[in-house]
């Protein structure tokens, strides 16, 4: 009687389960994680699909729910999109961690004591402008569509509020990248937060011997000839003071369009001038002006007197 092996042979590995293995062979193998190609590939997989959930949530939000709420302001509207964008995308993070590399969360606390590290040897203006980029979103002080003007005389408006940085749109269509950091620390205007009525001071200055009564009434209609100038409060004229070349006024005009104040600054000049036309008022020559003229003209008379 033949007795027929029943032992199982171990059967070759296939090439498939050859490729799985080599993907799955950590090329870094520490105790507290482990990376290898197919860990690597797993989690920025799960990177993609949260930047995608990010998105898709926002975009739910952004048309169908926060439009129900008609008191949402738009700055309030970008700021909880944002936090929200943060949140998931900090969330998928974690998550790759623990399932692609196995990493314990109750680690985290050691991969941050080495970014304090870093931030110690030269991260710490990019950690700053990142605290400082939540501090504009939550404290609010600009929104996106506000119009500011910074201390250094850059003035626009704010396209994005980003983490790191805010990028304000000049009148010139040109984008100005600040880090967050320069906002919260240095002064800066904005036009746009709080009463949307401002005022505008412009100075104008006038010829000496000039009739004030003309000058005050010129001014008045030029003011209220523009039509982005506020009936009330009413248009006003402030004599600023006396020098020896000029008198010095000011037009003060009230707008309830802030982020227009160059053009209707621009406008109303526009308008003094033709009325000083009208009103035959003449502006001040500068001084260094009338003193060539005196000298070229004693020049003229000396000549004569020699022939």
């Amino acid at each position: 009687m033949i007795l027929q092996d029943t032992t199982l042979q171990s059967q070759p590995e296939t090439l498939f389960e050859h490729a799985i293995r080599l993907l799955n062979y950590p090329f870094i193998n520490q105790k507290e994680f482990q990376v290898s190609v197919l860990s690597l590939a797993l989690f920025f997989l799960l990177i993609v699909i949260a930047v995608t959930v990010s998105k898709l949530v926002r975009s739910i939000l952004e048309r169908r729910v926060l439009p129900r709420f008609g008191n949402i302001d738009d700055g309030l509207r970008y700021t909880l999109l944002r936090v929200l964008h943060y949140l998931i995308i900090v969330a998928g993070f974690l998550y790759g961690l623990k399932l692609g590399f196995s990493v314990d969360l109750t680690s985290i606390a050691v991969i941050l004591s080495f970014l304090s590290v870093g931030v110690g040897f030269g991260l710490q203006y990019v950690a700053a402008d990142v605290i400082s980029g939540f501090i504009l979103l939550f404290e609010r002080p600009a929104h996106v569509g506000d119009r500011l003007k910074l201390d250094d005389g850059i003035e626009g408006r704010v396209e994005h509020i980003n983490i790191r940085s805010t990028t304000i749109i000049t009148n010139e269509n040109m984008a100005v990248i600040v880090p967050n950091s320069k906002l919260v620390q240095n002064k800066f205007v904005n036009y746009s937060h709080g009463e949307p009525n401002v005022r505008l001071n412009i100075a104008v200055p006038v010829a000496t011997g000039s009739d004030i009564d003309n000058v005050d009434r010129a001014l008045i209609e030029a003011a209220k000839s523009v039509d982005s100038v506020l009936d009330s409060p009413p248009p006003r004229v402030h004599f600023a003071g006396i020098t020896e070349t000029a008198l010095n006024f000011e037009i003060r005009v009230w707008i309830n369009e802030p982020h227009r104040h160059p053009q209707i600054r621009s406008a109303v000049n526009f308008a003094i001038a033709r009325m000083f036309e009208k009103y035959n008022i003449a502006t001040p020559v500068p001084q260094l002006a009338v003193n060539l003229t005196s000298t070229a003209a004693s020049s003229q008379e000396a000549a004569r007197s020699r022939q």
